[in-house]
């Protein structure tokens, strides 16, 4: 499945299957909300320390995943498998917040690297 970098798209296998996700104006206020902050800015401070918790990365690939039109509650992306498991969702994580705001707005995934 081919990603729209122009639109924000990243592509993603979860569970063997081919998705695309893109955070959207609609999953980025969903996701304000969630973190109960005021503004984007709010929550780009609140992703760019490079820490992110197991609900952080579930958060970000379902508000993805709905961004890109699918329908799925985090529940159920919870239940997801990604190629290398918690840091192949890290490295989603990472890459959407990077297609939404920018390389350098997005948390530093750099700590997951190869070595996860």
């Amino acid at each position: 499945m081919h990603a729209n970098k122009r639109r924000g798209e990243i592509a993603a296998e979860l569970n063997g299957e081919p998705y695309k996700l893109r955070l959207t104006l609609g999953s980025l206020a969903e996701l304000e909300a969630a973190y109960e902050v005021d503004d984007l800015a709010a929550l780009v401070e609140r992703f760019s320390g490079g820490r992110l918790a197991a609900r952080d990365l579930i958060r970000l690939v379902g508000a993805g995943l709905r961004g890109a039109g699918y329908t799925i509650t985090d529940d159920e992306v919870a239940a997801m498998d990604v190629p290398e498991g918690i840091a192949g969702f890290a490295r989603l994580a990472s890459a959407l917040l990077e297609a939404a705001f920018g390389e350098d707005k997005a948390p530093a995934g750099e700590q997951l690297d190869e070595k996860a």
